[in-house]
């Protein structure tokens, strides 16, 4: 189970159980933002102790304590010498259910994904900056299938990218153009999180009754936004803002902190729109001229797939 090879080269491991400071990094952070989005967190609260971290991840304090600097920076957390970090910034406005007659509101992908999960099918049309957010959430909805407390007789998912060919405006050095090292760390990014996701899902194939179909094509649009299109009557929308922030690299086993020009991606709000039986309300024109825009993207713009196999 691979990428194409023109782009990749073979999978990561899809358990990402040990090897490579990076690797762990990233699989702590990712963990801590899913915890701060979905509540486990909430704003005002206080992370557990870089010890209590560091136990639990089963990675050094060195780990954590980068991983507590990266979430600083990204504007997630407040962190005070002898008062510990707080939580300052989720990444969703609150949501009420989607039963509900208002259509303009924000909400978490999370439980969006969950409730999707819980149907028999579950088709989902994605357009992202990278597939970061995605991952996560699709691990967490993996386990649940794995534990046996959800059971979709079908999982459908085709993802549309940034051509990796594109000269992207962020992330990049603020005051270096030429700069390629926040370039080449948004590829591997990209890399890593796909690899995963195509890994994961090829375990909920292999090991569960789930048909699963997933299909990635790249594209040269630059995301101003990403959108999230969930069984044709759900769209999730959120704009990237762009902001100032400094962003560690690594070079020949030293890191280096980098004045850089990004988005925010995980802490971008995003507006919840549901379609329903009137095909004139706003939800439903929202939701149907969305998936219009995507399926054109998808069949004019996007280049081959590459499949699950």
């Amino acid at each position: 189970m691979s990428l194409d090879g023109r782009r990749y080269g073979r999978c990561v491991d899809v358990q990402q159980g040990g090897g490579g400071g990076g690797r762990e990094f990233h699989r702590v952070a990712s963990e801590l933002r899913v915890r701060i989005t979905d509540g486990t967190y909430p704003p005002h609260s206080f992370l557990p102790s870089q010890r209590d971290l560091a136990e639990e991840f089963r990675v050094s304090r060195d780990t954590v304590s980068r991983v507590i600097r990266e979430l600083g920076n990204e504007g997630w957390i407040e962190s005070r010498q002898g008062s510990g970090s707080r939580v300052i910034k989720t990444q969703w406005t609150p949501s009420s259910t989607p039963t509900t007659p208002r259509q303009w509101k924000g909400a978490t992908l999370g439980p969006v994904l969950s409730a999707a999960f819980e149907q028999p099918e579950v088709l989902l049309d994605v357009y992202t900056l990278t597939s970061e957010s995605l991952d996560a959430h699709i691990r967490l909805q993996a386990e649940r299938i794995f534990h046996g407390s959800i059971a979709p007789r079908r999982i459908g998912l085709r993802m549309i990218l940034p051509a990796e060919e594109l000269v992207l405006p962020y992330p990049r050095a603020r005051d270096d153009s030429d700069d390629d090292r926040l370039r080449d760390r948004l590829h591997a990014i990209t890399k890593r999180h796909t690899e995963s996701l195509l890994g994961v899902l090829g375990l909920v194939r292999s090991r569960t009754p789930v048909d699963v179909d997933v299909e990635i094509r790249w594209a040269p649009l630059t995301p101003a936004f990403k959108l999230y299109l969930v069984n044709g009557s759900e769209a999730l929308l959120g704009p990237y803002e762009v902001i100032e922030r400094d962003i560690s690299v690594s070079s020949e086993g030293a890191g280096e902190e980098i004045a850089a020009l990004d988005v925010l991606g995980l802490g971008a709000t995003l507006t919840h729109h549901v379609r329903d039986e009137d095909a004139n309300s706003a939800g439903s024109v929202f939701v149907a001229t969305w998936q219009d825009w995507f399926d054109s993207v998808w069949r004019l713009l996007a280049g081959q797939p590459v499949r699950l196999r």
